[in-house]
């Protein structure tokens, strides 16, 4: 980010306080490689993004990227070691992101597609993606009327 949209970016004692309702953050190993998956794959925003902080934006609804490193004291870190599985049981979905040309974008650069796109029963077309991480992301649409 352009060190004037860094300025524009309240601080994080403002920002945490900012914070109401409900709230995701995923734990990272790289914040600039999960952006890139985010904004490449998934086509979401990128808010901000730092070296080991990241808030993205999808349809109005944020979240945000901490890398492993600015964890330090956070009782995570031993859940999250090399090797470990980070998230698993959970589906982090995004509505309204056409799954054919994610999972398209996904293989063309090398991310696993856990299962390609397909009609489901309850309504959606959809897809699941595997990020750097290991966490799986499900970009879906209304399926055609049919």
């Amino acid at each position: 980010m352009a060190d004037d949209e860094k300025a524009e970016f309240p601080s994080a004692d403002a920002y945490g306080r900012s914070l109401k309702g409900f709230g995701i953050n995923i734990l990272v190993r790289d914040v600039a490689r999960s952006v890139a998956f985010l904004t490449e794959i998934l086509e979401v925003e990128a808010v901000y993004a730092e070296r080991d902080f990241a808030v993205c934006r999808h349809r109005g609804h944020d979240w945000m990227l901490h890398s492993d490193a600015s964890y330090h004291s956070n009782p995570l870190l031993a859940l999250t070691g090399d090797g470990a599985i980070r998230g698993a049981g959970l589906e982090l979905r995004l509505y309204g992101i056409d799954p054919d040309a994610a999972a398209a974008r996904a293989e063309a650069a090398g991310h696993t597609v856990l299962q390609a796109p397909a009609d489901k029963p309850h309504g959606l077309r959809e897809a699941f993606l595997v990020d750097p991480d290991g966490y799986v992301w499900v970009p879906s649409v209304e399926k055609a009327a049919g």
